[in-house]
């Protein structure tokens, strides 16, 4: 499996020992997209290299709060929260500039026999191999909306997160203006993202008080995504050295647009030197290939959408008008349907899944729509479904994307799909825990999706 750079273990190996800290920072992604970590010395870092290190079960037994889950199989009080085992991957090793360069590693379950089948990242890296032995090469590039708000964690808590105070007033996308307000903030963010090898390609104010959208540089899926979980936790530790609190919530209030965490797909040949989506033969430029894959989105997104809407607030983003799709939809550069066809060249023809939220988890959003593109040209799927010219908001006749996490989750459960795509323990797990979430929730309670999702997700 490629990884994010080529590195030997004789090089990890020189550069722990070189380092003039005592120790090496390494996290792992939940299933809520949360990274988890521990400090460990470099001694301890060095002889877990091969053999990996223990952390305990309940990363996957407990929600986003901390709350032990009652009804997993995984993990849960009968197991005892046992350590499992975690790897790292030393292809991900990167320096902190924020932490005096500290040396940074992501790990996942691959290599533990109860976790791998539930760990995010896992599932990513066998879905991208089943296309490496198809002999396709897929790319992702990442797009995240969030807010800004001119406040700290002890703030929000003291006022009850009522009223959270946006960095800016008004609706001002594309504004040089509000950027230049806030230089040293936005300067910070491009210079030490890319200086923590997470390379934007563009950063500009979108519509809404306070909110930015950020293009991560475009690459190979688990580097992307790798790179998609991290970009989400260095904003808001960047933000909170400039006494900002950046939130990644779908919606955190009803008057103002949510925040997208769109996907840009395509397939590339093994060597990488050709994009299979695009033949000059075929109307739009829509390779056959593409057509199958697209058809396989379309197909597979009623029956897995929890996997793009994770949470309570997701859904409170699919508003016609908002620039968030509310249809099972399609459309030739369109940004009112659920999967824009992106045809100006060659080498940039690709699919945008506009579905996901900036509160999804990277790895399960990318693996959801690559499986279900995969899906598609397993079945040598055809598009039945036209293409939506013009808005898409007003085509009622289009199936309709569900209302709620309850809804969403109920038809993942009750479909065969899900399980063809991801496997079976992978299902159930996701399932309970999407289960769990929409039991947890509480209307009644003031703000309490502000304070269960606003600075965590």
């Amino acid at each position: 499996m490629k990884t994010e750079q080529t590195i030997t273990k004789k090089e990890v190996v020189d550069l722990v020992k070189e380092s003039t800290l005592s120790n090496i920072k390494f996290a792992i992604t939940d299933i809520d997209g949360v990274m988890r970590g521990k400090l460990i010395s470099k001694e301890k870092f060095l002889q877990s290299m091969d053999d990996g290190i223990g952390f305990c079960n309940v990363i996957f037994g407990w929600d986003i709060n901390d709350a032990c889950y009652d009804n997993s199989e995984i993990s849960g009080w009968h197991t005892g929260y046992p350590d499992a085992v975690a790897t790292f991957d030393l292809g991900t090793l990167r320096k902190n500039p924020m932490e005096e360069n500290r040396l940074f590693f992501i790990a996942d379950f691959e290599q533990s026999e109860s976790l791998s089948g539930v760990c995010p990242r896992t599932l990513l890296k066998n879905i991208v191999a089943q296309f490496h032995k198809m002999g396709y090469s897929p790319k992702i590039g990442t797009e995240f909306e969030w807010f800004n708000f001119r406040e700290i964690p002890r703030s929000l808590k003291e006022k009850g997160y009522i009223n959270p105070e946006p960095i800016y007033p008004g609706m001002f996308g594309y504004s040089i203006l509000r950027s230049s307000q806030y230089n040293e903030y936005i300067a910070d963010l491009f210079e030490q993202l890319c200086s923590f090898n997470i390379p934007l390609e563009g950063l500009h104010t979108e519509t809404g008080d306070g909110v930015y959208e950020a293009c991560i540089k475009y690459g190979d899926v688990l580097s992307a995504a790798d790179k998609a979980i991290l970009f989400k936790t260095m904003v808001k530790t960047i933000a909170s050295e400039h006494i900002v609190t950046a939130s990644f919530m779908a919606k955190w209030n009803k008057q103002l647009p949510g925040c997208s965490g769109h996907l840009h797909q395509s397939l590339w040949n093994k060597d990488g030197t050709k994009n299979m989506f695009y033949d000059d033969s075929k109307e739009y430029g829509i390779s056959s290939l593409m057509e199958s894959y697209l058809a396989g989105q379309l197909d597979c997104l009623p029956h897995i959408l929890p996997l793009y809407a994770p949470t309570t607030n997701s859904y409170k983003r699919f508003v016609e008008g908002s620039w968030a799709p509310t249809t099972v939809s399609w459309g030739i550069e369109n940004r009112t349907t659920a999967f824009r066809i992106i045809n100006q060249s060659e080498n940039s023809t690709r699919i945008e899944n506009r579905v996901p939220g900036a509160d999804a988890n990277p790895y399960l959003t990318i693996a959801a729509s690559l499986a279900s593109g995969l899906y598609g040209i397993k079945k040598k799927m055809k598009l039945s479904m036209p293409q939506t010219s013009g808005n898409a908001y007003t085509d009622k006749d289009t199936a309709q994307l569900p209302s709620n996490l309850h809804q969403a989750t109920a038809a993942m459960k009750n479909s065969e799909i899900a399980n063809k795509l991801f496997g079976e323990s992978f299902v159930d797990h996701f399932i309970k825990t999407r289960e769990w979430e929409w039991r947890q929730y509480d209307p009644q309670q003031t703000n309490w999706e502000l304070k269960r999702y606003f600075e965590i997700i």
